[in-house]
């Protein structure tokens, strides 16, 4: 089921696994969509259950329609741990998808481990700023922060997107694309994450969320217009598609 609430298409399913093939066809659209336009098209992914609700994508016929040596790959946030760390959403995603797939690793852009997480994030940053003046990557017209195709975003049960939690002053950074903290209220505690600047200037952005335990957070960011939560500042310069399951979407 399909509606709107304010400037958001919610998408609702009887089940996780409803959600995880509407994620998929929906994915794969835009990934034809924006080849066909301009060639190439750039994904950034969060940690969490998001990796394992995209599993369809590595199952035909998504896996077989999709043109993913054209495919480019960010991470919103990452925890600063060694790669090969159980912590890692660098691991997460290499286990749940990319190692099914056939993504150049030169356009798989995990973040430099070996640094403190305030080094990880100018790192990261200092990237980013390459592929813009090298034109990989485009700014957005309407804001000069960095313009991704498509941001897949998760929410915890506090309302935090990304690495963005409420009462840390990092969710109201204004001028940096990525910054860090020390401190994270869910463990390990270093990261580094996108700001919301950088968030909001994507063309396409889904929040994927499932389980009842998200079901209150949900409830306050769709219909509270005062929310405080982080995931209540999520909008994107083209569409923001909310895929719930029905225990998300349970206090609706």
């Amino acid at each position: 089921m399909a509606c709107e609430i304010g400037n958001r298409t919610v998408l609702k399913f009887d089940t996780e696994d409803g959600v995880a093939v509407a994620l998929a066809r929906y994915i794969a659209d835009l990934s034809e969509r924006f080849i066909k336009e301009k060639g190439s098209f750039n994904v950034v992914l969060s940690g969490g259950s998001l990796i394992d609700t995209m599993r369809y994508l590595t199952r035909a016929p998504y896996k077989e329609s999709v043109d993913w040596p054209k495919w480019s790959i960010f991470w919103l946030d990452e925890r600063v741990v060694p790669l090969d760390s159980k912590d890692s959403n660098y691991r997460l995603a290499w286990d749940g998808l990319l190692k099914y797939v056939t993504i150049p690793n030169n356009q798989i852009y995990a973040i430099n481990d070996k640094l403190s997480p305030e080094g990880a994030a100018e790192d990261y940053e200092a990237g980013l700023r390459d592929l813009v003046d090298r034109r990989i990557l485009p700014l957005s017209n309407a804001s000069g922060f960095p313009s991704f195709d498509l941001m897949l975003v998760g929410m915890g049960p506090d309302g935090h997107v990304a690495s963005l939690f409420p009462n840390r002053p990092q969710r109201y950074e204004k001028k940096r694309w990525v910054t860090y903290i020390t401190d994270s209220p869910k463990p390990p505690p270093p990261r580094i994450t996108l700001t919301f600047p950088v968030i909001n200037s994507s063309s396409e952005i889904a929040m994927v969320v499932t389980g009842a335990d998200l079901a209150g957070a949900v409830k306050d960011v769709l219909e509270n217009p005062d929310s405080d939560l982080p995931a209540s500042e999520v909008s994107a310069q083209g569409l923001l598609t909310w895929f719930l399951d029905n225990d998300a979407a349970s206090q609706l």
